[in-house]
């Protein structure tokens, strides 16, 4: 009898594990698909009111956002903006400027490489800097977008390439370390790379963002690039770090790129 109850439970065990692996095969064999996404507008008007416990709740937190982003780091003695120069501005200048003194020890740290050139775009710069106080929020408004810098290395070939784009785009597209002179009828002049003339099979690295690395605004020419170096660093974070050590923002228009008249 006994034996008789051992087998019986046996088979019930099998029969179990049978039914287990029978329903894992047929799920396996049969996964579940979405069919069908719906969704609803729901608008947000005036008949929506804040949740007293939740504002109670935000608020310290809301109040150190908004002490951090206001908090004084520099003075503009003057309005600084994108639109005051036909080849450079104040704004393009500055950012410029910015990225090549801020990225460079963070990318020879790395590298044990310097940067030669910085290249921005002119739509990037997305707001004026007003005469007054500097604050991490006006680095937030000139570059609202999460942009990082990049460095790419390009033969001084490819740089050709970048001087007829800037002549063709008739925007002030910000740069540094670079002079280019054109003459009158838009033919080069004379473009120098730190005081030097550009030589063709060098190479040079060139600091931009990540979107105009991938062909933003059009700049194929970084396509060339030989490589690539991520710093992990938002241009907007290099202002904040730029504005902290100054006391006054002074940007020129200058000489870093004009036209012969």
């Amino acid at each position: 009898m006994a034996k008789l109850k051992h087998f019986g439970i046996l088979k019930i065990k099998h029969f179990v594990i049978f039914l287990t692996l029978l329903s894992l095969a047929s799920c396996k064999n049969n996964p579940e698909q979405l069919k069908e996404l719906t969704g609803k507008q729901i608008p947000i008007d005036t008949s929506f009111t804040s949740v007293d416990s939740i504002q109670k709740f935000i608020l310290p937190y809301h109040d150190r956002v908004e002490s951090i982003l206001d908090s004084t780091l520099a003075y503009a003695p003057f309005v600084i903006t994108k639109t005051d120069g036909k080849f450079n501005t104040t704004a393009g200048n500055l950012m410029a400027d910015i990225v090549l003194s801020e990225t460079n020890p963070i990318f020879h740290k790395r590298t044990g490489q310097t940067i030669d050139l910085v290249l921005l775009n002119h739509g990037g710069i997305r707001s004026i800097i007003s005469k007054g106080n500097v604050t991490s929020r006006t680095a937030y408004e000139v570059m609202p977008f999460e942009n990082s810098v990049v460095v790419v290395e390009l033969k001084g070939d490819a740089l050709l390439k970048m001087v007829e784009y800037l002549i063709q785009s008739k925007r002030a597209h910000p740069v540094a370390g670079i002079q280019l002179i054109l003459n009158k009828d838009n033919t080069v002049n004379t473009f120098t790379i730190n005081g030097k003339p550009v030589d063709k099979n060098k190479s040079y690295y060139v600091a931009t963002s990540d979107y105009l690395v991938t062909g933003g605004d059009n700049m194929s020419f970084f396509k060339e690039a030989l490589s690539k170096t991520e710093t992990d660093y938002k241009i907007r974070n290099a202002m904040i770090d730029f504005f902290s050590k100054v006391d006054t923002l002074a940007p020129k228009v200058d000489l870093r790129y004009y036209q012969l008249q």
